[in-house]
């Protein structure tokens, strides 16, 4: 098999080195029943860890950074700087809640295979479809029914 870029022309043909489907001599060894009811806890543990985690995207990290950076546009009484930390710090935030998301889901997928569950791919777009459109829907909600559009033309202290 040539895979090599030097031996086809820069292209490679076939699979990519280390990217083989992985297969076992024997089939790994299942844990008694307990063990695996046990390690399903375990999965069902990590799911809501990461449903937690996820949340936390939709409103208290922005929220953080939005009094951070508004403390440092105080302390300062520069609106620049205030913006730019409260960026920055929101930016880095959300990639470290995301790496351990992605940790949290390789945990999630080892206990769901130690269970007995033939899982081979990650839960982690779900989880983030589902909370962004439960995040979306409390925030529809808090915005119309409870805050309530309020028509900027006319001063609720004018009537």
């Amino acid at each position: 098999m040539r895979t090599d870029p030097t031996d086809n022309g820069g292209l490679f043909i076939g699979r990519r080195p280390g990217t083989a489907p992985i297969r076992y001599r024997a089939l790994p060894a299942r844990g008694s029943f307990l063990r695996q009811r046990l390690d399903g806890l375990v999965a069902l543990t990590l799911l809501l860890a990461m449903s937690g985690v996820n949340l936390l995207f939709w409103g208290p990290i922005p929220l953080l950074w939005l009094w951070v950076g508004s403390q440092v546009d105080y302390q300062t009484g520069s609106v620049s700087a205030g913006i730019a930390v409260a960026f920055i710090g929101l930016l880095l935030m959300l990639l470290a809640a995301l790496a351990v998301e992605k940790q949290l889901d390789h945990a999630w997928i080892l206990a769901r295979r130690a269970a007995g569950h033939d899982q081979r791919s990650g839960i982690i777009g779900r989880i983030f479809a589902i909370t962004a459109i439960l995040g979306a829907t409390i925030f529809g909600i808090w915005f119309l029914v409870i805050h309530g559009p309020r028509p900027s033309v006319v001063s609720p202290r004018a009537s």
